[in-house]
Parts: structure tokens; C-alpha cells; sequence
């Protein structure tokens, strides 16, 4: 006798196992232990077989039914239902969204930095309209392409050749877990409209240098702001790591500045030498911000450090546009005038801008890291900017 909707509602546990027969192969399994579970029993390939259907009354008598008579059609066309299921379910597992989402975890595992790790995922949310939810050997590269598209029709072609390059990362690790064959984003190089790279703005003359040195001396801003811009024309750091920075990695007694790896682009611990103008704006900065972790905290909150825009917006307020200076710009403005004074060697300088040599060989004598020389450089750099700011300063950077 078919079920009907008050027996399965009615159905009482016992002290075994009860199967309540609809017809079809379709059973209500009533468990001692009250559950209610849908069971399909067929035959494929002269064996007995069951497949499970979910539970009662999640899954009401009529789904269950509807259910049953997919199953049959599938063996009507020499398919096993459970096979199928198998099959639909890793080609849910096997979804772009679903590998990138893999992609991503992996990356944190691997102490990735939080803001690489939020780059990741805003540039995949590109991607996701267009193909995240198919299965990743379905993707070709048209439709990529078209994801692609979307973003450089804005003009942002910067943005759409690093998507290009993380929708690679993302096949390659498909690749690596057995779930794609090809990466086809190779079949894009060349097809996306190159950005102009343009340097950002530093200050090189010595001269403009001095000017700047002296207007953010009579900043009149946040006390916190100005610090950290001398702090960076003393230490040339990248402008993330200078602004993270906590009480915790300043060793005062040995004049040191140890940037841990999870802040350091190139994911390697760094450190700074610290010369004595810059032990000095630490120590006044201390009076103002010691009282908590952080160097420079947010006005709004303690626990979080001042904005990514908070330096650049500093520099706009003396009256320098972004095309004259800019908070990352310090960087180029050490590196041009320490190559150019001609004083100490190359490897010693790209050493402290925590550069990464690419040749093999140059890398392994970096590993020396130049200390010795790099103390004596920063503290002439330090009083060298001193010499710019004085106003009555040599401004020639050669010679003696």
C-alpha cells in the first residue's frame, strides 16, 4: 500500500529498525531513534543497491517521489543514480568559485599578508559574474577573456593583468590538486592592453629636498603625521611598514628597527639601522603614542594604525601635488641620492630598501645583508638630510 502523508507524519519509532514501503523502491526508514530517512532500493548491473534521499520532513512524500522518478529515468538510460551523484557533487566541489576559495585558504596557511590576502579576493570578485560557479574544466579562455574585459573597458589595466594573473594561480593549483588539466590564462598573454607604468613622484633634486625636509618640520598637523613623515625620509621604509609598526620592534639599546615577515613584502624579517636622529624622533614620538602598541594609532581607534592615505594626504596639505611627492616616493629619493654620492655599494643600498636580487648569485652574497656598512650609511643619510634642511646647507651631494 503507497504511503500517504499522515502515515509518514504518524510513523512511531520501535525498538528495530521499521521500512515503510510507497512503492517504486521507495522506502521511509523510521530509525529507533525517531529520525525518518528516504531510501531508494534498484538494481544496476545485476546488484542491489540503495540510495539515500534525504530525511522526512525535510524531504516531503511528493520531492521523495519526484526523487524516485528521476532515478528511474537515469536507469531507464543505462545510469546509475549513485554514480550520477557522485558526479554532480564533485562537479560542484570542482567550481572555480569553490578552488579559489581552496586558493585563498591556502594562501592564509601560508602566513600570507592580510592586505595580499583581501588583494586576492576583491580582484576573484571579478571573476565570479562571469564563470565562478563553473566547474573549472568548462572555462576556456574566451571566457575568461570576457571577465577580463569587463574590467579593462573601466581603463583599469593594471587591474585586469593582475586578475589575469591570479585566475592563473588559482588553475594551477587546480592543476596541482587533480581537479584541472591546463591553465588557460597562458593562452591570454598579449591579449590585454598593457598599463603605462608611472613611476610615483619622489623628490631627487637636493635642493627640493631641503624644502620639503624644512616643510615637515613646521607641519602643523597630528604630531603622530608629521613623526612618521621624518621617520621616512630617515628610514626610507615602504610606507605600510612604517605605519604598522609597533613599540615591540624597536631595540633602543642597539639602535635597531627589526620589521617582522608578515609586514615585509618579500616576507622576510628586515632590519633597519637606527641613526641617532631617528633614535631621537622615536624617543619624542614615545612621549606622545608609548602608551599603547602602536607608533602611529588611528585618531579613531587605539588598536588600528593611521590610513594607507593619512601621509599622502599630509603632503598634499604643505602644497605638494601626488605628481611632486608622494609617501612611497622616499624610497626612490634614498636610492637616487645614495647611488649617486657615490659612497657605498650597490648591494648595501638595495639591502635596505629590502630589495630581492632576481640573479642567483648576486641573492647569495645579499645574504651578508652589508650590516656594518649599512649603520655607517644611514647614519651619514641622516645627517646629510640634517646638512639639506639647515637652510644655509651645501646642497651639492658629491665629494667629501
Amino acid at each position: 500500500m503507497a504511503l500517504s502523508d499522515v502515515k509518514c507524519r504518524n510513523a512511531r519509532p520501535a525498538s528495530k529498525l521499521v521500512k515503510l514501503t510507497d512503492g517504486g523502491g521507495l522506502q521511509l526508514w523510521v530509525q529507533p531513534t525517531g529520525s525518518r530517512l528516504w531510501r531508494l532500493a534498484y538494481r544496476f548491473g545485476g546488484k542491489q543497491k540503495l540510495l539515500a534521499l534525504g530525511s522526512y520532513p525535510l524531504i516531503s512524500l511528493a520531492e521523495a517521489r519526484e526523487a524516485r522518478d528521476s532515478a528511474k529515468r537515469l536507469l531507464l538510460r543505462g545510469i546509475d543514480p549513485a554514480q550520477e551523484r557522485k558526479l554532480q557533487k564533485a562537479s560542484a566541489e570542482d567550481t572555480f568559485r569553490s578552488i579559489a576559495e581552496d586558493y585563498v585558504d591556502k594562501l592564509k596557511k601560508e602566513g600570507r599578508a592580510d592586505r595580499t590576502i583581501t588583494k586576492v579576493k576583491w580582484l576573484l570578485d571579478f571573476a565570479y559574474p562571469t564563470f565562478g560557479d563553473k566547474s573549472v574544466r568548462e572555462i576556456d579562455p574566451a571566457t575568461i577573456l570576457v571577465a577580463l574585459r569587463s574590467v579593462e573597458v573601466r581603463g583599469r589595466y593594471e587591474s585586469a593583468r593582475r586578475l589575469r594573473s591570479t585566475i592563473g594561480s588559482v588553475f594551477r593549483y587546480a592543476i596541482a590538486t587533480a581537479r584541472a588539466d591546463v591553465d588557460p590564462t597562458v593562452s591570454l598573454r598579449g591579449a590585454l592592453v598593457g598599463p603605462t607604468v608611472t613611476p610615483r613622484a619622489a623628490v631627487t633634486d637636493p635642493k627640493a629636498l631641503g624644502g620639503l625636509l624644512r616643510a615637515i618640520n613646521a607641519f602643523d598637523g597630528q604630531p603622530t603625521t608629521r613623526a612618521a613623515l621624518k621617520l621616512m625620509a630617515l628610514l626610507f621604509p615602504r610606507p605600510g611598514e612604517l605605519r604598522a609598526a609597533g613599540w615591540d620592534e624597536f631595540d633602543f639599546e642597539s639602535s635597531v628597527w627589526t620589521i617582522p615577515e608578515g609586514r615585509m613584502k618579500m616576507r622576510r624579517p628586515h632590519r633597519v639601522p637606527l641613526a641617532t636622529q631617528a633614535v631621537s624622533a622615536l624617543t619624542s614620538l614615545r612621549e606622545i603614542s608609548g602608551g599603547g602598541l602602536l607608533l602611529f594609532p588611528s585618531v579613531r581607534s587605539g588598536s588600528r594604525p593611521i590610513s594607507d592615505n593619512t601621509l599622502n594626504a599630509a603632503l598634499r596639505r604643505m602644497g605638494y601635488g601626488k605628481e611632486e611627492a608622494t609617501a612611497h616616493g622616499f624610497r626612490a629619493t634614498a636610492s637616487t641620492l645614495l647611488n649617486e654620492c657615490g659612497k657605498w655599494h650597490p648591494d648595501a643600498i638595495e639591502r635596505q630598501l629590502a630589495h630581492v636580487e632576481n640573479n642567483d648569485v648576486r641573492r647569495a652574497y645579499a645574504r651578508a645583508e652589508h650590516w656594518e656598512e649599512r649603520v655607517k650609511m644611514m647614519q651619514w643619510w641622516a645627517d646629510y638630510l640634517d646638512e639639506l634642511e639647515s637652510k644655509n646647507a651645501r646642497v651639492k651631494i658629491t665629494g667629501g
